[in-house]
């Protein structure tokens, strides 16, 4: 599989969504991969609309936020992220944090990953999830090489708005192989039955195309699994994790939670002027610039 002359022949798709606790909790895993394929594959987003417009409001919102606050727990129980320590509300609508997300993919990858970064914080270190265009944009103030001005115009306009609208429709078009996934675990990414009846990917999950086909690697799952998958599609390819030091991976990420930098960066550990911002269930680590302007720094008073 190519996509043409210079371009990578391997493309990762990972659907996901900003407020979705699984992808959150993937990140360590992600990041390294990301990073240990940088410049040798195309790596693409697919916002899937987690929560969605048409979703019917909860007879009793506090009792909803009680139980997926529990449910939130639950998750980062397995997967070891933080969470808040209060939940503020379950998020309405995915739509304003995908739309914010996909329009700053247009300000370059580094400016959108740190985007979508702050867009999972909202929900799972503040307990406020980016549910409204003013919370995203607000909760992204301040990021490094963004215009934020740019950003505002692009997430509120139609081509951004189409590209999230085929994002959603691409992820209910789950291809065969996770109808029907057996593997044990505490999410093993079965597609997940949609209102209408039809199916979406479970969050996250990475489609891996390349020469020698395509690999879905569904749900919550080991590096081993995501690097046997380029290996299958692209024999040969193998994926290179970098060796950074705690200094370095908090310079690289700004924002690092207790897995990733155990991933990322094995060391003495905190580097000199980490800001330490609790959690309901441990620490978010802050590079000092990114702890001036990102909204945790309310945490800190």
């Amino acid at each position: 599989m190519s996509f043409g002359p210079g371009v990578p022949l391997v493309e990762i798709v990972e659907y996901t969504d900003p407020l979705c606790p699984w992808a959150w909790g993937s990140e360590p895993v992600f990041r390294r991969l990301r990073a240990a394929l940088d410049g040798r594959v195309r790596w693409r987003r697919a916002y899937c609309i987690l929560f969605d417009q048409d979703d019917d409001p909860a007879p009793d919102p506090d009792a909803e936020t009680a139980w997926y606050a529990r449910y939130v727990e639950d998750v980062c129980g397995h997967t070891g992220a933080p969470r808040a320590a209060r939940l503020d509300r379950v998020a309405a609508t995915s739509w304003p944090a995908s739309l914010v997300a996909k329009a700053a993919e247009a300000q370059g990858g580094e400016v959108a990953g740190r985007v979508l970064r702050r867009l999972r914080e909202t929900v799972f270190v503040l307990g406020e999830p980016a549910d409204t265009f003013a919370l995203a944009l607000a909760a992204v103030q301040g990021v490094p090489g963004l215009d934020p001005a740019r950003l505002a115009a692009d997430a509120d306009s139609t081509e951004v708005l189409e590209r999230v609208r085929a994002d959603r429709a691409e992820a209910r078009r789950p291809v065969p192989e996770v109808q029907d996934v057996t593997d044990a675990g505490p999410h093993p990414g079965t597609a997940k039955e949609t209102l209408d009846g039809g199916f979406r990917y479970a969050l996250p999950t990475l489609l891996v195309c390349g020469p020698a086909g395509r690999r879905a690697v569904p749900g919550w799952r080991p590096w081993t699994a995501y690097v046997a998958a380029v290996q299958d599609v692209c024999p040969g390819l193998v994926p290179a994790p970098e060796a950074l030091s705690p200094g370095e991976a908090l310079e690289r990420h700004r924002s690092l939670t207790d897995p990733e930098r155990t991933r990322c960066a094995p060391g003495p550990w905190p580097p000199p002027g980490a800001v330490r911002v609790d959690t309901g269930n441990g620490p978010l680590w802050l590079h000092p610039d990114e702890a001036a302007t990102h909204p945790a720094a309310a945490l800190l008073r």
